[in-house]
């Protein structure tokens, strides 16, 4: 039986060495995306019955944080990819086993629907672009979401149909790879032009009760964990030995610098036993063949909103007590306070969150579509 969590630190190793690379490339270096294929963490969501782990979401949520603790945009990388391979679960059976049977497959892609979807013989004909396309350019299957003719879902293309732009120029997640991405007049089967809402799931697995937008908002959160906790791990390290310029203490002797480290770690610790309860109890829930609710949702969207929030905390913490050492791009911390701020502009745990699940606490109709 895999050790899922050694698999993540043997990835997060040579993540770890090839990170300023990646910010260089802004795209994920060989090394790292042959590392996650090895370990097979950019398919933790497929099935079983196509020779997928199947692994459980709370498990899930600890291998792309502890992937992104040594390298964000891996850790980004990881949850995109896997987070991406839940859909297994509702592409048609026989394109499901092509698509994510063979172990070295990447899938990834949008799920916004921006593209134009014109009904054909055989299948669509499909023109649009999406942004934030994460891990696309080494990915074997890319998805992007269409509407058109009666179809509303998402569309998978091989990547000699796509057009990938060079736009990814950020503050952030460098190495990503989050490129814009467009098709023209691309022909997609019917067996691959899927509508999860329509279909429902196609194969028995707990994650067929798992909403598919709550599992990629705590995906996102656990990204922004494993930012925030190598922020606190390498204020640490620095903090041992560093002394700031006019003083005889180092940084771990300031009693300023170890009350701010305390609260900064509570409150990144406290948001992560907050995310992993709230879906541990929805996991469970799921295996037994319930019914995630709304609320249940809710909560877990909340704790997901909250973790993106306490990286941020962390982040800025440890940059702030680095001092002049942060600002230089060879330190960690300026990476890391790029990357957690990066992470709470993703719509699934950004600030605006706060007031629709407000909203559901005060008993209030919400539009819970998108929760």
């Amino acid at each position: 039986m895999t050790d899922w969590l050694a698999a993540a630190d043997r990835v997060a190793t040579v993540a770890a060495a090839h990170a300023t690379e990646g910010e260089q490339l802004r795209r994920l270096p060989t090394a790292v995306v042959d590392a996650m294929r090895a370990e097979g963490v950019q398919r933790l969501c497929v099935p079983a019955a196509y020779g997928g782990p199947e692994l459980d979401a709370p498990t899930i949520l600890q291998v792309i944080e502890r992937i992104a603790a040594a390298d964000g945009a891996a850790g980004w990388c990881t949850m995109i990819a896997t987070t991406t391979s839940l859909f297994s679960h509702y592409v048609q059976p026989d394109r499901a086993r092509e698509i994510w049977g063979d172990p070295a497959n990447f899938s990834g892609g949008v799920f916004a629907r921006n593209a134009k979807a014109v009904k054909v013989d055989g299948g669509y004909r499909v023109s649009g672009a999406w942004m934030w396309g994460s891990g696309t350019q080494h990915c074997q299957w890319i998805t992007g979401g269409a509407t058109g003719d009666g179809f509303s879902g998402s569309m998978w293309f091989t990547p000699d149909q796509v057009i990938f732009d060079d736009t990814w120029h950020t503050s952030g997640l460098r190495g990503t790879g989050s490129t814009d991405f467009h098709v023209v007049d691309a022909f997609v089967p019917d067996d691959l032009a899927t509508q999860p809402q329509v279909t429902g799931p196609q194969v028995d697995s707990p994650f067929g009760a798992f909403p598919d937008m709550t599992f990629l908002a705590v995906g996102v959160a656990a990204a922004g964990l494993g930012i925030g906790r190598h922020a606190l791990d390498a204020i640490v390290e620095l903090g041992t030995d560093k002394r700031p310029q006019f003083s005889t203490r180092t940084i771990s002797q300031s009693g300023v610098a170890q009350a701010e480290l305390a609260r900064a770690e509570a409150a990144l610790r406290s948001a992560r036993a907050f995310l992993l309860d709230e879906v541990s109890q929805a996991w469970a829930t799921a295996v037994a063949g319930g019914t995630i609710d709304v609320a249940a949702r809710g909560r877990m969207r909340l704790a997901g909103a909250h973790a993106a929030e306490a990286a941020v905390l962390a982040a800025n913490t440890a940059y702030t007590l680095g001092g002049g050492t942060s600002i230089f791009e060879k330190s960690p911390l300026q990476r890391c306070l790029r990357d957690a701020h990066v992470v709470t502009q993703h719509i699934m745990v950004g600030p605006r969150m706060y007031e629709t699940l407000g909203k559901l606490h005060f008993g209030i109709d919400i539009d819970a579509a998108m929760i």
